[in-house]
């Protein structure tokens, strides 16, 4: 077992394990530490624990120190910076005339390097900007292309929920979301229902897929012959939210009766389950007006 502590560098950012050494960390203490990148500035999230050495990637590198009033406060100066070379970044941009949109300028805490975000179509020569903002800011430039889902982490927002966006508030990695998801919970696969403000599948289409997954298992498809308390009858609907069904029972002398039957109180008699769906399966209608959309969607993680 190894002692970490776990760090994050940006709101809602991935969280890294670090050694605390002798240090003394507490939760919400801002550490320096050393990166890949070089010096960083984060945040302590987890306080010390033990975990497996299998669970780390190597090489486990150490807490330098506690941040200092001094190290905050170029923390906040580098932010600061970071407003200033944004504008001259976008200035730039203009007068090279490239097809791309900034979306986040970075400091290094030790000013090493200047990490600029963006966005772009396709593949962007930006070889005589990096040339411009070298001669400018005297240090290391990296010019880094990120994707829609990055693009709205980094500036946030609000979600159709009404709620701040998920991967800008908490989430701190972004995880695979897929049509079947939102298939096998019986959502309409209306790209304007489905969708978050990037473009792509609402994050929070997996946060209850694995419970959809279990209860599909004991559901019964429509068509399906059940007994039940009240009888035997065919289910004619069903939903996994109230875990329950919808049957129809037949009665020779007067009209079918209709009646609603938790899943745990049936028996299959014929027919099957609804199990998972095959995205395969899954047909677009040609005719649907988000057609294009909806295909879109499916090239999805």
């Amino acid at each position: 077992m190894v002692t970490v502590i776990g760090v994050r560098f940006k709101k809602a950012g991935k969280i890294y394990y670090f050694s605390p050494g002798n240090l003394n960390i507490k939760r919400e203490n801002s550490v320096i530490v050393e990166t890949a990148r070089g010096i960083e500035f984060g945040e302590c999230v987890i306080e010390p624990k033990d975990i497996r050495e299998s669970d780390i990637v190597s090489p486990l590198k150490s807490v330098l120190r506690i941040a200092t009033e001094e190290d905050i406060q170029k923390y906040n100066e580098n932010k600061e910076k970071e407003k200033k070379a944004f504008d001259i970044c976008i200035e730039k941009i203009q007068q090279h005339e490239l097809n791309m949109k900034l979306i986040d300028v970075e400091y290094t805490f030790d000013n090493n390097k200047v990490i600029f975000y963006f966005i772009a179509d396709g593949r962007v020569d930006f070889r005589e900007l990096v040339k411009d903002l070298a001669s400018i800011f005297r240090t290391r430039i990296e010019l880094r292309q990120i994707g829609v889902r990055d693009e709205a982490k980094m500036i946030g927002g609000l979600g159709p929920c009404g709620r701040a966006m998920c991967c800008s508030t908490f989430l701190g990695d972004f995880v695979p979301v897929s049509i079947k998801m939102a298939k096998e919970q019986n959502l309409s696969l209306n790209p304007t229902k489905i969708s978050g403000i990037c473009g792509r599948l609402m994050c929070c289409l997996n946060y209850e897929q694995d419970t959809y997954e279990k209860i599909r298992q004991k559901l019964p498809k429509v068509g399906s012959v059940v007994s039940t308390p009240d009888g035997r009858g065919e289910v004619i609907d069903n939903s996994v939210v109230k875990e329950s069904i919808k049957i129809k029972i037949k009665v020779e002398d007067g009209d079918d009766i209709v009646k609603e039957v938790p899943i745990s109180e049936i028996k299959v008699i014929s027919g099957g389950f609804e199990g998972n769906i095959d995205e395969n399966e899954i047909k677009i209608d040609e005719e649907t007006e988000d057609a294009d959309m909806i295909k879109q969607l499916f090239k999805e993680d």
